[in-house]
């Protein structure tokens, strides 16, 4: 144990003293709101407003289409559609022509047939359907009329039916959509984290063990130390920068959460209309809406869920560190790992996106499986725990990863002790079989 101890502190100082972690720690928060700024701006700037000339030969559009920031409507007399349909290609400031026919015996069907937009220049998709949704607007009231409903009846048709359910074993609450997708959002929220984990840091074991066998220190460090002892540090330094590193960026996020809300504050008071506009923002929904969240968050069994996702995220990842580890010392370099990383991938990602599945049936066969099962539990049982899980499948799940952690840390331990001081040899299949039963 002390000589895991002393290989975890070294793994550990040795990671967090570098430049490159301290800078990344601290940039990649504001890196990613930078980033997530600028596809907003990306979005914003590739944004245009089209100008559309409008024939309405039928007389059903004219003070019924209604123009907007991404599509103006300009109506023309209908005379002048010959003049406008030969000069569209060399007018600017006008994208095209819309030609709407003339309605005969409310027959609108043949209205949607023949009419036509001329182009001068390529329109978005979303341009194009939005003209037609308009369009489709004027002509659903015109409908209405000859049908004789008025459109609250319409309304009234339309509306859907709201059912109330109730959850008898889980003390009589209520099951309303709100709350169903709260415990959506925080289940996708812990799987991801999870997932993210894994994968980040697990691949940083393995790069550090392919770094010291390249440099040959891994020589002198064996001649000290069993290489199941190397391995087990080298796994619980990484976990506790990555610790760290996770405490650095929530503390960050809580820091500039607060520093918002208090800014938002002092900005209402000075916004157009001051204290007003406060007081519309805090009867918005939005204030109401977050009262409910917190209350449907309130009501969970956080105890549960935070002691479900500490145990699977600790064994999960140990589970595929350890894999990491074993590839990172049977091979020579990162081109190597390619072909044996997929097996610690496409489990968690069978995992990952076989959860989405949990979101409409949490109780459903796949679920119970994914939950069960070593490779996928550890992000398919954070994916289930916010719906509620029976302790006996928690307990079951909890064991069977247990038992698999510790087998997989035997093989990889049989794996690390020949491949750490194996150069030249590319590892295959067979040969890491051979290592094991050695």
């Amino acid at each position: 144990m002390k000589n895991i101890f002393l290989i975890t502190k070294r793994e550990y100082l040795t990671q967090v003293k570098k430049k490159s972690f301290v800078i990344l720690t601290l940039l990649a928060p504001v890196l990613m709101v930078a980033f997530g700024a600028l596809i907003a701006f990306m979005f914003k700037a590739n944004e245009s407003s089209n100008t559309f000339n409008v024939v309405d030969k039928s007389g059903l559009f004219l003070g019924n289409l209604k123009s907007d920031k991404a599509v103006k409507y300009v109506f023309v007399p209908r005379e002048n559609e010959r003049a406008l349909t030969s000069t569209l290609k060399d007018m600017t400031g006008i994208e095209g022509l819309l030609i709407i026919p003339e309605l005969k015996d409310n027959n609108f069907e043949d209205l949607e047939k023949n009419s036509k937009l001329l182009l001068n220049k390529k329109i978005g998709f979303d341009t194009k359907s939005k003209v037609a949704a308009d369009l489709s607007k004027v002509i659903k009231k015109e409908k209405i009329k000859t049908l004789g409903i008025s459109e609250t009846e319409l309304a009234n048709l339309d509306k859907g039916f709201q059912l109330n359910t109730q959850n008898v074993v889980d003390n009589n609450k209520g099951d309303s959509d709100l709350d169903f997708g709260v415990k959506s959002g925080l289940s996708m929220v812990l799987m991801y984290a999870v997932f993210m984990f894994i994968i980040i840091y697990g691949v940083r074991v393995m790069r550090s063990v392919l770094e010291e066998k390249n440099n040959r220190v891994v020589e002198i460090i064996i001649s000290s130390v069993k290489p199941f002892e190397l391995m087990m540090g080298k796994i619980l330094g990484v976990t506790l920068v990555a610790v760290t590193q996770f405490s650095i960026w929530i503390t960050m996020s809580v820091i500039g959460a607060l520093f918002l809300n208090t800014g938002f504050s002092a900005m209402q008071k000075q916004m157009p209309g001051g204290e007003q506009s406060a007081e519309m923002l805090q009867k918005f929904d939005i204030k109401q809406t977050a009262m409910e969240v917190s209350h449907i968050l309130l009501d969970m069994n956080f105890p549960l869920i935070i002691f479900v996702f500490i145990v699977f995220f600790l064994l999960g990842y140990i589970f595929y560190s350890s894999m990491y580890a074993a590839i990172g010392s049977a091979v020579d370099n990162e081109t190597e790992t390619q072909q044996f990383t997929l097996f610690a991938i496409i489990p968690l990602m069978l995992g990952m996106y076989g959860s989405f599945t949990i979101m409409n049936n949490p109780e459903g066969p796949l679920g119970f499986w994914l939950s069960i099962i070593p490779f996928t539990s550890p992000v398919a049982m954070i994916a289930r725990i916010p719906f509620g899980v029976p302790a006996w499948q928690i307990a079951l799940s909890m064991i069977l990863l247990v038992i698999s952690t510790l087998l997989m840390i035997f093989l990889a331990a049989k794996i690390y002790r020949v491949g750490i001081l194996m150069y030249g040899n590319k590892a295959s299949a067979k040969e890491l079989w051979k290592w094991i039963r050695s």
